[in-house]
C-alpha cells in the first residue's frame, strides 16, 4: 500500500507539473495577443495614442477644408481692432484649383462667422477652443468681411469691444499652435 502511495503521489507531482506547464504556456499566449491587439489598435487608428493635436488638427483638416494643406498655408495678424485670417497657396505656385477651393471655403466661412457659427473651427479644433465661445455669442458684436486675393483669400474680424478683440486673439493664437507647420504669424 505504501508503494501505490507512492505511485500515488508521483503521479500526482506529474500532474501538477503539467497543469503549471498547461497556465504558463496560456499566460504567455494571453501576453502575446494582448499586444498584438495593442499593435492592432495603435494601426486601425493611426497611432491615436502617441498623436499630437497639431497631427490631429492636419489628419482632420480635410473634413472642414476643401484645399490641401501641404499646398497652402494659413497666415494669422492679430490688429489693434482684431486680426486677418489668410489662406494662400505656397510658394506663389499658381496653382488654380486650390485658389478656387480657398476661395469658396473662406467666402462660405466669413457668413458663417458674421452669423455667429464657428462650427467648422469647433469640429476641427473642439468645442473648447479658446475664445471660441465669446466669438458665437459677440457675432453681433463683430464685423466680419471676405476679401479675394490673387493666391487665396482672407477674413477680416473688426470690434470695438475689448472682451471680443481678447477673445479674436485668443481664437488665432490657439489656430497658430494647433496647425504647427500650416500655419504662421504675420
Amino acid at each position: 500500500m505504501a508503494r501505490s502511495n507512492k505511485a500515488h503521489q508521483a503521479e500526482l507531482g506529474t500532474s501538477r507539473q503539467q497543469i503549471m506547464k498547461i497556465l504558463m504556456a496560456t499566460r504567455a499566449h494571453a501576453n502575446h495577443m494582448f499586444a498584438i491587439s495593442i499593435v492592432v489598435l495603435m494601426l486601425v487608428n493611426g497611432g491615436v495614442f502617441a498623436q499630437t493635436q497639431q497631427q490631429h488638427v492636419h489628419d482632420m483638416s480635410h473634413g472642414v477644408m476643401p484645399f490641401d494643406l501641404a499646398k497652402t498655408v494659413h497666415v494669422f495678424k492679430m490688429t489693434e481692432s482684431g486680426g486677418v485670417e489668410r489662406v494662400v497657396v505656397k510658394e506663389k505656385s499658381n496653382d488654380a484649383d486650390q485658389v478656387l477651393l480657398i476661395q469658396q471655403h473662406l467666402r462660405e466661412e466669413a457668413r458663417r462667422f458674421q452669423r455667429g457659427d464657428y462650427s467648422d473651427p469647433a469640429m476641427l479644433h473642439g468645442a473648447n477652443m479658446p475664445g471660441l465661445k465669446e466669438l458665437q455669442r459677440g457675432a453681433k458684436k463683430i464685423k466680419v468681411s471676405y476679401s479675394e486675393l490673387a493666391d487665396g483669400a482672407e477674413i477680416a474680424f473688426t470690434t470695438a469691444d475689448p472682451h471680443l478683440l481678447t477673445a479674436i486673439h485668443r481664437w488665432f493664437g490657439a489656430q497658430l499652435s494647433e496647425h504647427g507647420p500650416d500655419a504662421r504669424p504675420e
